[in-house]
């Protein structure tokens, strides 16, 4: 899937970062989606690193770019590292079907991994009176938060 992406990005706008430079700064909003084409980054939530990805073909700010919300972490490079810039993500996956079906794929994978989590913490602190007692309001929000295909409201 990741080469199938690259492909897809022949005559996209590239940009280089060095080692140490912030690619997306978490609650900004660009609306621009970036696509590693070489090098490594690392997503960071506040101090705290949540992953490293050096595999091209990843894609960065597209749940900024999708809902049109800030960025939700940060992402920094750990090495000299070059991006495909997507700064019209919408018209991209418009006219790229199989790359908005495989991030599709890719953010369903996330929200079931999420999910899968929040049903063990529901299991372990059913009883618990404090905030992790609202794991079964979390859950209940992700399995039935809709959005209308009509107007694009949000159904909850």
């Amino acid at each position: 899937m990741m080469h199938e992406i690259l492909r897809h990005c022949a005559g996209l706008r590239e940009r280089s970062f060095e080692r140490g430079e912030v690619v997306l700064e978490d609650g900004t909003k660009t609306g621009i989606l970036y696509i590693l084409a070489e090098g490594s980054v690392e997503v960071l939530k506040g101090e705290i690193q949540i992953t490293t990805v050096a595999e091209p073909g990843a894609f960065f700010g597209e749940m900024s770019a999708l809902l049109d919300l800030p960025h939700t972490a940060t992402v920094k490079t750990l090495e000299p590292s070059r991006f495909f810039i997507v700064e019209k993500p919408t018209e991209f996956f418009r006219s790229q079907p199989e790359i908005a079906l495989g991030l599709s794929k890719l953010l369903a994978q996330r929200l079931h991994y999420v999910t899968s989590y929040l049903v063990d913490l529901k299991a372990q602190f059913e009883e618990s009176r404090d905030h992790l007692g609202m794991v079964d309001e979390i859950l209940e929000s992700l399995v039935h938060h809709q959005e209308s295909p009509e107007d694009g409201s949000v159904q909850g």
